[in-house]
């Protein structure tokens, strides 16, 4: 992970470890396929709480499509009241989850227990979107599965959200894939008419971009035990059309084969990097050309983050990441 990771806790360690030998020796076979019986029994899911808030938060299930698994979770908030006793009004946030369009889900506990942190310390209505999992279901799966449960929303939005949900301050959120996932998101909301919803700001914490060109922080970092370079390799051509490279629009959107956005009306930007991890390259490449494309969009660097450090909540950039988002946020819902 890092030449001082003997200084991390040891939950991390241990997470790390059986992460990186998980995949390495037990979830991906010899052919490329993926072992998803065995990966579903290790990934504990977690159960809603829909009549007894957790931790100042309720949680509640809507399934959109069974055929397809498309289901959320929504995150509220215990509602707070104004000097007046008037409840006050929190933003929504749009997450997917990450774990390389491969494996996990809205439910899973490590993305579960990060999903409550978001919405009681922004505090935010979460809506934790499941989609459909690479390579039983390739692109663009996932990118519908998405915009689905985001048009499902704008047009039954009371049924759903709590009164003191605003959705004219929305934003769409993941990590690693799910910021992937983000990004694809917005593009496809510029391109749409959404009735209720407003997308305020794109959130994209350590987002997974990549290209056929082997960066510099790749290289240096190959063998990360969160996503070694030969892991997410395999998890590109899990998850990519077949026939296609790493230079695929969805993996590069900047590269070679990707659209030009400059004439899209985007909203601002927000991209998490950790100088720890293998992918920050491709990330910074994007902060890079989204500046070119005449986008308002911020960079925020934690030199000592590892990929997924914002899962845990020990480290800490934890706190410094959760202010950051709350500082981007309320700047975007300033405007």
């Amino acid at each position: 992970m890092s030449q001082n990771s003997a200084d991390l806790p040891w939950k991390v360690r241990l997470v790390a470890s059986l992460f990186s030998s998980t995949f390495k020796f037990m979830i991906r076979r010899t052919d490329g396929s993926i072992n998803r019986r065995l990966l579903n029994f290790l990934d504990y899911k977690t159960s809603p709480s829909p009549n007894k808030p957790v931790d100042g938060v309720i949680t509640t299930d809507f399934t959109i499509d069974e055929a397809r698994n498309l289901w959320f979770r929504v995150y509220t908030p215990v509602p707070r009241t104004s000097t007046s006793g008037s409840e006050v009004n929190v933003p929504v946030i749009f997450y997917f989850h990450g774990s390389g369009f491969i494996c996990m889900a809205a439910n899973s506990k490590l993305f579960d227990g990060f999903c409550y942190r978001l919405a009681r310390l922004l505090p935010a209505v979460i809506i934790s979107v499941n989609y459909r999992l690479a390579p039983e279901h390739r692109y663009p799966c996932q990118y519908e599965d998405g915009f689905d449960a985001i048009r499902f929303i704008d047009k039954s939005y009371l049924e759903i959200l709590p009164s003191h949900a605003n959705l004219k301050h929305s934003f769409v959120a993941g990590d690693s894939a799910g910021g992937n996932l983000a990004h694809h998101m917005a593009l496809k909301a510029s391109k749409s008419e959404l009735s209720s919803i407003k997308l305020t700001g794109v959130i994209a914490i350590q987002p997974f971009f990549g290209g056929e060109e082997r960066t510099r922080s790749e290289i240096k970092l190959s063998r990360d035990p969160f996503v070694p370079m030969d892991t997410t390799d395999w998890m590109w051509r899990s998850f990519l059309p077949e026939g296609s490279n790493r230079d695929h629009q969805a993996s590069n959107v900047f590269g070679p084969n990707s659209a030009d956005i400059s004439e899209l009306k985007l909203p601002a930007v927000l991209v998490i990097v950790g100088g720890l991890d293998p992918l920050q390259d491709w990330q910074k490449r994007y902060y890079e050309g989204l500046k070119k494309s005449g986008k308002e969009v911020y960079l925020v660097d934690y030199v000592n983050a590892f990929h997924s450090f914002y899962l845990f909540p020990c480290l800490p950039e934890f706190p410094l990441f959760i202010d950051h988002v709350k500082e981007f946020m309320q700047e975007q819902m300033s405007t």
